[in-house]
């Protein structure tokens, strides 16, 4: 029986046919906006692909390249402006795949020293970002989800560190009803109640509330309150909540701040907005998502924190086979204490190597091309009669309306132009005077995306 690893005249064609697929996709700007299909229907297109003795390499890829590739909807087409795309770099994409191919375990200094030191650069950067103080450091983990729970279980076991007697309680959160799923789904992991502040029009968390919220609390919640979630740009319409209040109360009342920048944790980087993220250098902990608004590829997320000694007490596994590197070379920083995960690929490192290809001021430059992007838009939009704006953009999302349209109408549009290859803009729900409707959003990720592609857009809505 054939080795799995033998190299043989086969295996070799089958690798040349996969790195030509590779660059072609990686240097293709305008990829095919693929739908997706039923499950069923996928089978009975391919077949059965996992047999006893295998289909073989050729035909293996060859399923993928025609049927499942295209089944598929690639989140880099410029016109791809719903939920929040990507638009990784071609450097950060061809060293995804050196990252995978160097087999690198990225869990501990002994086993991937060389990457995990790549890593660090990168996340030198994104802490310099952020306005923490020196000593302030962070890990690359799966996404925003992972980086959420991370940092929220470092809250907590901080909380319970501090006080024995707070064992004995369920914790508490507090943030805003904008506030990404993530964070609720997270309370429900680690069994933490959650309070969510209503206090605000647009679900942006303030001040105010939370001071209300936290006045109001019975003396035994006051107990477990733990930490107070903050949103760095919200998904749905790029809000940024009052850090800068938020922190004085977090301050005040001496509980963890935690900041969700995951999606506009980007926007650090451009001087026009830099202001709006005030506060956020207060924080305990802070996610930012690079395979969102920083060009790298899925997945990579980020959690940094204000003091990693605490991460480390929450989260530094012990075992006896993990407690055998001796040799000097062996010492250093472990990304598996610091966040949830133990296993881990080196996901920084294809923004290492695209912030090194590029330099920091290129990556300034696309981020505030999708600020420019969203602003363009809200001009566009003023300009036609048959829509109008929600509200101004937030960061790069913009919200708008088509005149008398029913959410159907949205429904049918979304389909019409993805089904076509043209776009993916999808509508998404706004609440406006206590009155919830169907509009539609734009977000804007990906620097190749033209103003003519907005108009465009705008005008199949006519």
């Amino acid at each position: 029986m054939k080795s799995m690893h033998a190299i043989d005249i086969d295996t070799v064609e089958m690798t040349l046919d996969i790195m030509k697929y590779a660059i072609n996709r990686i240097s293709n700007t305008t990829p095919d906006l693929a739908s997706p299909k039923q499950e069923k229907e996928l089978l009975a297109l391919v077949g059965d692909t996992i047999t006893d003795d295998g289909i073989g390499g050729e035909k293996a890829f060859q399923i993928f390249r025609d049927v499942l590739a295209k089944a598929a909807v690639p989140v880099d087409h410029p016109r791809h402006l719903a939920f929040v795309p990507a638009a990784p770099t071609r450097a950060a994409v061809l060293f995804d795949l050196v990252t995978s191919a160097a087999s690198i375990h990225g869990a501990y200094w002994m086993t991937g020293a060389g990457g995990i030191f790549c890593e660090n650069r990168a996340m030198e950067w994104l802490v310099s970002l952020t306005g923490l103080p020196k000593d302030a450091f962070g890990v690359f983990t799966s996404g925003g989800t992972a980086a959420n729970l991370s940092a929220i279980v470092t809250a907590r076991e901080d909380w319970r560190t501090k006080n024995e007697e707070n064992n004995a309680f369920k914790g508490l959160l507090i943030t805003s009803h904008g506030a990404h799923s993530s964070v609720k789904s997270m309370a429900k992991v680690i069994d933490a109640d959650l309070i969510l502040v209503e206090d605000d029009e647009e679900d942006k968390l303030t001040a105010k509330g939370l001071q209300a919220t936290i006045k109001n609390l019975s003396e035994i919640d006051r107990k477990r309150l733990f930490a107070i979630v903050a949103t760095g740009g919200t998904t749905n319409a790029g809000i940024i909540d009052d850090l800068q209040g938020i922190a004085k109360v977090c301050n005040e009342e001496k509980v963890w701040f935690h900041v969700d920048a995951a999606y506009g944790g980007g926007a650090l980087a451009a001087p026009s907005v830099r202001h709006l993220f005030k506060g956020i250098e207060k924080a305990d902990s802070i996610t930012i998502d690079p395979h969102k608004w920083m060009f790298s590829p899925y997945d990579c997320g980020a959690v940094l924190y204000r003091d990693m000694k605490l991460a480390a007490n929450a989260h530094s596994q012990k075992g006896a086979y993990l407690d055998i590197f001796k040799d000097q070379g062996a010492q250093g920083f472990n990304p598996a204490d610091y966040q949830i995960q133990l296993t881990r690929r080196l996901r920084g490192m294809p923004l290492w190597f695209s912030l090194a290809m590029h330099g920091t001021k290129t990556y300034t430059k696309a981020i505030e091309r999708g600020l420019e992007l969203a602003q363009n838009a809200a001009k566009q939009i003023t300009e036609l009669s048959h829509v109008e704006l929600v509200r101004e953009p937030g960061l790069s999302c913009v919200l708008y309306r088509r005149l008398g349209w029913q959410p159907k109408d949205y429904v049918e549009w979304t389909y019409q132009n993805h089904q076509s290859g043209f776009a993916l803009v999808t509508p998404t729900k706004w609440t406006t005077n206590g009155k919830s409707e169907t509009i539609a959003r734009f977000c804007f990720i990906n620097p190749d995306t033209t103003e003519d592609d907005i108009s465009a857009i705008l005008k199949t809505m006519s």
